[in-house]
Parts: structure tokens; C-alpha cells; sequence
């Protein structure tokens, strides 16, 4: 159609344009409809069918504002666009949060943003939303939407407000978290309504907090009986016929290392030193895609799912627990079935030979960074006795760890150090402490590896000419390096290149300038958000971050779908052999990658967006009984309502409102990412130091109030100077006092009608 049809046609002109065959109309249509449905055509007006680009229009999703208003985030590249779409509340029609609409640029801004409207709703995002259910004054059921984004309430009938049947039959109580299905969806004149469908309990119990952002997000908890049944019949243990033909690696040293809380373990490693100083470094994966077919019911719903979703207190796995931490986590001391890497990689870090296998290997420890550390770094006694015979191939994993590092220097690699936080939990799943959780040298070598086998597998497929999954990671835009070029030259510092030249190396030798300098914060935090966002896709244009021309994920397939798919491709190379992959094969990959990479990258989103909301919420609840108590903190965002500060003592973040900044008026400098007083002249800009009292947690909200401790102090020294305020004017009952010959005196004395009408003239 972009080639042979220059307008909006009918299916009769498209099939005549198109020259389809009489015998294939049918399936044409069908093909159509499909192609309507996913929003790469738009159907208007008189049946015909256009390109949404020739029309200004866009295909994407709904990101709800609290205030009513939203965001379009298309779902394809926009040219001239390098934002969402604004859309404001009345041009949102019956759209809400999460919603697949079409929208109609408007407006171009300068920003890059434009301005548009909603013309078609294509797809709902969801048919359920949880909220708090109350009752109005009328007797009236109401669910509030706990996501803030959800801007309308649901109105619930008489009657509904009872889930049909199970453990959960009873009516929802005020007060509860609830679960409502939509009956009624919101019109321009009147709200949605809907039936309570669960009832989840009160939002304060242990647990509840994890329920309800798992429903917001419309993320399945239990797993499918049908997936359950399959990963049951696959059994607990690898059977002989299974390891039949495939490369013996059980006779070698090969370790886990992972976090003490880690829930699955999906990757080993295997290490040693040959005859000409090379390391041979083996970097073993579980082989998730032996047992899990494509098309199965495990392969969909992981498909679905997309990843894991690791919560505070538990996970989410992708696939049920008889294959996520029994017959595919890399356990010690059974035999587990692996795809394995094994590279030779030279003193400065080049892999001159590698292999690809389809092994076995019978792990000999399951090591724990915090071990792997006093090994190599405090050369503990005691854990060095403990793991004496492992203790060489340690010092080797050390050896090349900073050979490797060291090359991914060179390149210009980015790499990000600061610390972060890490919540300590009770047993009831509530937060007892907050730390700072560094990386020591254990994580970074394994961190290390695994960057060094996705490189070499990514380009053995690419090499190969087989269509793959790629993950990519594209330069960032002009317009915001320049800004950020625009911020740091306030620190003096420089990228030293021109927004349209900058490369990697520009911002790692940055990160090396300001590491350890008070500036290092707000500069790396700013670096991240010029930086695009990673995501998958079937065309290769490299990763930025890591200065690497070709990029994939291939080390967990256990909790990530496209490591899984990776594997797939990689079997099927290896399968054909000296012959390559037929023309159709290619062809149908080239047709469904893209869609994969889309879609698990949405899936990547969503998870990261639950985890995150999850944790501030649990922060929040941490600090709910620190009201008044002040604390240090540095400035991480600024915007023009006031600025988000995180406190250095528990990683919290918190917003100062510019409401309570009472001792100026502060104007918002974007380009300076700065709040600036117009009298006191104090400037208030990213990455600064400050000291804080909380004012109010809000729980409703999920967010902290802060005020400037000096700014607040001084309000209450001026209120106590000031003393009890007094109003100037006298009530009326006042007023009256006097005698009557006293009123009528002054009666006398004020002006007259006629008076009264001559200086209204003169004026």
C-alpha cells in the first residue's frame, strides 16, 4: 500500500491495485481486519482503509494523568516526533489509562512533543481494575482506582458488590481493596460502572500491598492448570535419553554464583587457563528451550508474561515452579541440561575461539557473592578453607574479570557504579530497615561474563545470516545531549563533542572525570535519562551503553522470553549445520521477531514499573512514623510544582513542594533543571545537597511531603516574632457601641447623598 496506493481506498480498490488473485480475497479481508485491529491501517469514513503516517495519525497507548489529562506513547517511530503525544483531558473521549488508541497530530511543538487528539479506540487495556470500594451517603457502592492514572470512579450497583462463588463469596466490606470488572465503560456524559469480582482485603494487612499492584498491573499471579499439568509431566530429575548426544561437562569445575536471596539460578561458569595463557571461560545456561516447546501452553504463557517480576518478598515466575527452581535452576550436585558458551578470550580480552554446545554439567557449589568476595577481596581464613579446592578457579575468574573490564574501558563502555538500596523485610513482608547494597567484585564478574557471552552469541547468529533478536540500545537524541552539554558545563565539565557526534567513550570519560565528586550524582542522573531506554528488536543497530555493535540476551532464559527465543535460534543454527536456513524459515522469522521484540519489551516495562511501585510503597509505610524527623538528602528531580528529594540515610524519595518554599518565589529553569529565587537569589538545582523534615507520609498517595528544614524554620521564627494576629477590622456588635445621641453624631458627620454624588463626579 505504501508503494502502490496513493490515497484511502475501498478493499475492492486496494485488491485491484494490489492485484490479489480472486481464489485469496477472502483471506485478504481477514488480513485486513488484522491489520486494522493491530493499527497499522486506520478504516474512516465510506469503508476505506489508509496508512495512519499519511493521515497524521497515530497508533500507541493511553498514559493517564492524575489531573485528567494524558500522554500517547505511539507504539512505531514517529518522524519529527521525539515525545509522547499531549492530549488533553477533553480530547481524551471514552479513553482511559492503558488504552491502544488512534490519535490525530493537532499541534507540533518545538520541543519535539506535539499535541493531538483521540479519534478511535482500538483496544482496551483492561476489563478489571482494583480500588478501594466505599459507600456514599445513598447506600451506593464506589471503587476509587488505586492507580491515581484511572482518573474516574466506578460506580457499583446494588447488589454487585458480592464476587460470584469461592473462598472470596462474601460482600466487600467500606474500606476494602477490591477487584472490579467493568460492565459499563465511561462516556463523555457519564461514568464507568462495574461488579466487585474479588475481594482482596484490607490495604493495610501483610500481603494485600503485593496483591493489588499485581491486578493494577494485570500481572497473572497463579499459572494456567494446563502449564502446571505440562511442566509436571516433564518430571523433577534429567533422564538418560535426555543427555544422550549431547557434550559432557560434568567432569569439569563448574559453580554458581548468585545472591544469598536469588530464587532461581539459570546460569554456571566454568573457567581455566590453557597452554598458550589463554582463558577458556565456559558460560552455561539452562536449556529452558529443551523442555519448553514452541506453541505449548508453558511457551505461551511465558510469551504472555514476557519475564519474571521479582517483588520484595517473593517472585513471580514466568514459568510454574516445577521448571523455574526445580528441573531448569542449575542446582549443586545433580545433573542439569545447558546451552553452553565457551570462549577463548586472550590477555586483552578478545575472544579469538569460541563454541556453542547443547551440554550437561553438575554443578559443584552454589557460591553466593557475599563468598566469591571474601575470597578474592578480604581473603577470609576461614571461607578460603571452606572452598579450597574452588579457590583457583576463583583467583582466575579475578584474573580475567579485569582483563575483560578493562577492554569494556577502552571501547567506552558506560558503566554506572552508584550505590543502591536494598530493603531488609520482617515476616509479615513490611520493611524493617533500608541500606545501601553495593556491588562488590563477585557481582561484577559475573555481570562481566555474561556481557561477554551475549556479545559472542549475538554475533554467531548475526554472522551466520540468521534473523535473531537483538538487544539494542540506540544513541540518544541531539536535542537532549544538548541539554545535558547545557547542564554539566554548570559543574565545568564537557562531553567535548558535538551533540551529533557524541559516542560512548564521551560519557564514560565523563563518568570516570566525575567519580567520587559531589557532582557525580545529579550528573549521572541525568546522563541515564538522556539516555534512550533499552528494548528488543529483529533489526541490529547495536547497543550504545555498552559500545557494542551487536548485542543479545542469552543467559536466562528461565525468566526472560527472549533469551528463551535465542536459544531456539541458536539450536536451529546449529541444526542445520553446513546447510543454512531455507528462505521461508528466514522469511517467517523475519515476520514474527519484530512483534516478540515489541511485545516482551512492553512486558519488560510493566515489570519494572510493578517492581518499582511496589518498593516506594513499601518505603512509604517505613516512614510513616518519622513525621517531623529531619534528615539529609540530595535533589534527584526538579520541575516546576517543586522538587524530589531522596534521603541519604534510607534511599527514600520525597517531594518539597514549591507551596512550602515560603521564604521566596521560585521560578522553574528547565534547561538548568533549577528552581531560582527571584529575591533571596538561592538557587535549588539537580544533585544538590539539602536538609529535610517530613512533613506528612501519604499513604493514599504513596508519597513522602518534605519541607526545607531552614525554610521551615525560619516561617516558624517569623510566626513567633510576629505573636498573636490580630485583625484591624472591628465586628459590627463593636461597632454599635456608644450612646444614641453618639450614633446619630456620627451619622451627621458622614457625607450626604449629594456629597456623595459630587466627588463620584470628580472622579
Amino acid at each position: 500500500m505504501q508503494q502502490r496506493v496513493p490515497h484511502p481506498a475501498t478493499p475492492r480498490e486496494l485488491q485491484r491495485a494490489l492485484r490479489i488473485p480472486r481464489d485469496e480475497r477472502t483471506s485478504f479481508e481477514r488480513n485486513l481486519r488484522a491489520l486494522v485491529t493491530d493499527g497499522a491501517l486506520i478504516q474512516i469514513t465510506g469503508n476505506r482503509y489508509g496508512l495512519p503516517a499519511r493521515m497524521d495519525l497515530v497508533v500507541g497507548k493511553v498514559d493517564g494523568h492524575p489531573s485528567g489529562f494524558g500522554f500517547v506513547r505511539p507504539e512505531r517511530p514517529v518522524e519529527g516526533l521525539t515525545r509522547d503525544i499531549y492530549v488533553a483531558q477533553h480530547n481524551l473521549k471514552e479513553a482511559m489509562h492503558g488504552d491502544k488508541v488512534v490519535v490525530r497530530i493537532e499541534r507540533y511543538r518545538e520541543d519535539g512533543r506535539a499535541e493531538g487528539k483521540v479519534v478511535q479506540l482500538l483496544e482496551r487495556a483492561a476489563t478489571t481494575v482494583v480500588g478501594r470500594y466505599e459507600i456514599d451517603s445513598s447506600g451506593l457502592g464506589v471503587v476509587t482506582p488505586f492507580d491515581k492514572r484511572v482518573t474516574a470512579d466506578i460506580v457499583i450497583p446494588r447488589g454487585e458488590a458480592q464476587p460470584l462463588g469461592g473462598a472470596q463469596g462474601r460482600p466487600a466490606q467500606a474500606g476494602e481493596m477490591v477487584t472490579v470488572e467493568i460492565t459499563r465503560w465511561p462516556t463523555p456524559a457519564r461514568g464507568p460502572a462495574g461488579r466487585v469480582i474479588e475481594v482482596l482485603g484490607d490495604i493495610n494487612d501483610p500481603g494485600v500491598d503485593t496483591e493489588v499492584i499485581l491486578r493494577q498491573y494485570g500481572i497473572p499471579d497463579a499459572h494456567s492448570a494446563e502449564s502446571i499439568a505440562e511442566a509436571r509431566r516433564l518430571g523433577g530429575a534429567v533422564h538418560a535419553r535426555d543427555i544422550a548426544g549431547r557434550t559432557e561437562f560434568r567432569d569439569r569445575p563448574v559453580v554458581t554464583i548468585d545472591g544469598e536471596q536469588a530464587r532461581d539460578f539459570d546460569d554456571a561458569i566454568s573457567i581455566e587457563k590453557l597452554k598458550n595463557g589463554h582463558y577458556w571461560l565456559g558460560v552455561h545456561i539452562a536449556d529452558v528451550a529443551h523442555y519448553v516447546p514452541e506453541g505449548g501452553a508453558l511457551d505461551q504463557e511465558a510469551y504472555e508474561r514476557g519475564t519474571s517480576v521479582y517483588f520484595p518478598e517473593r517472585a513471580v515466575h514466568m514459568f510454574p515452579e516445577e521448571l523455574a527452581t526445580g528441573l531448569c535452576s542449575l542446582r549443586p550436585h545433580v545433573d542439569r541440561l545447558v546451552q553452553s558458551c565457551l570462549m577463548e578470550v586472550t590477555a586483552r580480552g578478545d575472544v579469538v575461539r569460541y563454541e556453542i554446545h547443547d551440554g550437561v554439567i553438575h554443578s559443584d557449589a552454589r557460591m553466593t557473592y557475599t563468598a566469591v568476595n571474601a575470597i578474592l577481596t578480604d581473603k577470609d581464613p576461614r571461607v578460603i578453607a571452606e572452598y579450597r579446592d574452588l579457590v583457583p578457579m576463583f583467583e582466575l575468574m579475578g584474573e580475567l574479570f579485569e582483563i575483560l573490564n578493562a577492554r569494556r574501558q577502552r571501547r567506552g563502555s558506560v558503566d554506572f557504579d552508584l550505590p543502591e538500596a536494598h530493603v531488609v523485610l520482617n515476616e509479615e513482608g513490611f520493611i524493617e530497615d533500608i541500606v545501601a547494597s553495593e556491588r562488590n567484585i563477585a557481582h561484577r564478574l559475573i555481570e562481566e561474563f555474561m556481557l561477554l557471552a551475549n556479545e559472542t552469541v549475538a554475533a554467531h547468529l548475526e554472522n551466520a545470516g540468521m534473523p535473531a533478536l537483538y538487544r539494542i540500545h540506540e544513541p540518544p537524541d541531539p536535542l537532549k545531549v544538548l541539554q545535558f552539554e547545557e547542564f554539566v558545563s554548570g559543574f565545568g565539565c564537557s562531553l567535548g563533542a558535538t551533540e551529533k557526534h557524541v559516542t560512548p567513550k564521551h560519557f564514560q570519560q565523563l563518568v570516570e572525570k566525575i567519580r567520587g565528586n559531589p557532582a557525580e550524582r545529579p550528573i549521572a542522573f541525568l546522563m541515564l535519562r538522556t539516555m534512550q531506554k533499552a528494548r528488543y528488536d529483529a533489526i541490529n543497530v547495536g547497543h550504545f551503553g555498552l559500545a557494542a555493535p551487536t548485542y543479545t540476551h542469552f543467559t536466562s532464559p528461565i525468566r526472560r522470553y527472549p533469551d528463551l527465543v535465542v536459544h531456539r535460534l541458536l539450536r536451529e543454527c546449529r541444526q542445520a549445520g553446513e546447510t543454512t536456513v531455507t528462505d521461508e524459515r528466514k522469511a517467517e522469522l523475519d515476520e514474527d521477531l519484530p512483534e516478540v521484540g515489541r511485545h516482551t519489551s512492553e512486558m519488560e516495562r510493566r515489570a519494572a514499573d510493578a517492581e518499582r511501585e511496589i518498593l516506594q510503597w513499601k518505603k512509604v509505610r517505613f516512614m510513616a512514623d518519622k513525621v517531623g524527623d529531619v534528615f539529609d538528602g540530595y535533589i534527584t528531580g526538579v520541575a516546576p510544582f517543586g522538587m524530589f528529594v531522596e534521603l541519604t540515610e534510607h534511599y527514600v524519595e520525597g517531594l518539597v513542594h514549591v507551596s512550602t518554599m515560603a521564604d521566596d518565589y521560585y521560578r522553574y529553569r528547565e534547561q538548568q533543571h533549577a528552581l531560582f529565587g527571584e529575591n533571596t537569589r538561592k538557587t535549588y538545582r539537580l544533585g544538590d545537597q539539602v536538609r529535610v523534615q517530613i512533613i506528612t507520609v501519604a499513604m493514599d498517595r504513596r508519597q513522602i511531603d518534605l519541607g526545607l528544614e531552614d525554610v521551615l524554620e525560619k516561617v516558624r521564627r517569623d510566626a513567633r516574632s510576629r505573636g498573636r494576629r490580630r485583625s484591624s477590622a472591628r465586628p459590627k456588635t463593636e461597632q454599635r457601641k456608644g450612646t444614641p445621641e453618639q450614633r446619630r453624631q456620627r451619622k451627621r458627620q458622614r457625607p450626604g447623598k449629594n456629597e456623595r454624588k459630587m466627588k463620584k463626579n470628580r472622579r
